[in-house]
């Protein structure tokens, strides 16, 4: 136990992280690995691997996953920020390199080989244009002769091209979501507002005509008609469940579901421990969310407010979408359930993501902290 008269690091970070993120984080962590042993069987024997490849390598991801998000929850807003910025300029490097030699997948050039690893460089691109746009909003608002919100909208045109040519459309209208809420939270002027909101249903309708595959799905979801098989089996599932589920490992849809450990884990949570179970991952995910905006909102400091606003709406919204598209109230979309879908790119990705919360709700070490309730009050002074 750590005592609250120890001045260590480690004392510190303990007294002033907030305990209920980080419990929900790892809740979710371990939520993924108990799915991933109901889920990811079936897929792996399906094509041809040993029955727990899924599982191992996902217990394998958590580790640097929780390494990432602890160390990174040690950080200053300034060491934050400096991460956020060479996370991003990797990532969009790597984006540019995936287009010419990433290893296409269904008609999408996302991933990249380093070092024999496959990375999705869009998911780790996310976090670091969050950040990087919150610091841009808020020299914006500190001082007026710097033209952040202009550099913010540049960033964005850049990260939707490069996310549209892949394609990845369902990453681009997540990506303009979060950076219109954080934007919206930075006191965007009305006339920004319908600019922005023209400009995203403009690419969302440019999106049905140009792309085949978006047209389909949402031609699918609208009429269901066509190769609706995943979301069909996906619903499937959920209504066996019921209430209270089949039971851990008596699911039978999940054999059959092609995407049971990644885009449709939370079907498989369905079918084997019920909709209570579903219920209780969605009040996780919207803990997280609410508690998020909470902080940020009594933040006074303009970039953690932006920045972990950003961060948990992105959190929220990627949960929202994948949970739509299990229960069939979104059209079809590959798109991960934060720290529960199989994935090691998304995992880590999201943990670092969380630690940046961690790191930006911490509460101020130099202020006065009252001892087990009695009147005594020390000021904690920085290290020399």
């Amino acid at each position: 136990m750590v005592s609250r008269v120890d001045r260590g690091p480690v004392a510190n970070w303990w007294w002033t992280i907030d305990r209920w993120f980080l419990s929900a984080f790892l809740s979710l962590m371990g939520l993924g690995l108990v799915l991933s042993f109901a889920a990811s069987p079936a897929v792996a024997e399906r094509i041809g691997l040993e029955s727990y490849h899924f599982v191992t390598r996902q217990f394998i991801f958590m580790i640097p996953a929780i390494a990432a998000m602890l160390v990174v929850s040690f950080f200053n807003a300034r060491q934050v920020r400096r991460l956020a910025l060479f996370i991003l300029l990797g990532s969009l490097v790597l984006m540019v390199v995936a287009l010419y030699f990433g290893v296409e997948v269904k008609g999408s050039r996302r991933w990249v080989q380093v070092a024999g690893i496959s990375i999705q460089p869009s998911e780790y691109m996310k976090p670091g244009f969050v950040v990087i746009c919150a610091w841009l909003f808020a020299e914006q608002g500190r001082r007026s002769d710097i033209p952040g919100n202009l550099f913010a909208m540049i960033l964005l045109g850049l990260v939707l091209a490069l996310l549209i040519a892949q394609p990845d459309l369902g990453q681009t209208l997540l990506v303009m979501a979060t950076w219109g809420v954080m934007f919206f939270m930075a006191g965007l002027p009305w006339f920004w507002i319908i600019v922005l909101g023209g400009a995203a249903a403009c690419i969302g309708f440019g999106a049905y005509f140009v792309f085949p595959h978006v047209a389909g799905r949402i031609d699918r979801f609208l009429t269901g008609e066509g190769d609706t098989f995943q979301v069909d089996m996906g619903r499937e599932a959920l209504l066996r469940g019921g209430w209270l589920g089949q039971g851990p490992g008596e699911g039978t849809v999940k054999r059959i579901l092609p995407d049971s450990h990644t885009d449709f884990i939370f079907s498989v949570a369905g079918e084997e421990f019920g909709i209570v179970a579903c219920m209780l991952i969605a009040a996780l995910f919207a803990f997280v969310v609410l508690r998020g905006l909470s902080k940020a909102m009594q933040d006074k400091d303009d970039f953690s407010r932006y920045a972990v606003g950003g961060l948990v709406v992105l959190f929220g919204l990627q949960s929202i979408i994948n949970m739509g598209v299990n229960l069939h109230l979104l059209p079809a979309k590959g798109m991960t359930l934060p720290f529960i879908s199989y994935g090691g790119s998304s995992l880590v990705a999201m943990a670092i993501s969380m630690g940046m919360v961690l790191a930006l709700t911490r509460r101020d070490p130099l202020k006065r902290l009252t001892i087990s309730g009695s009147p005594y009050r020390r000021q904690i002074q920085p290290a020399e």
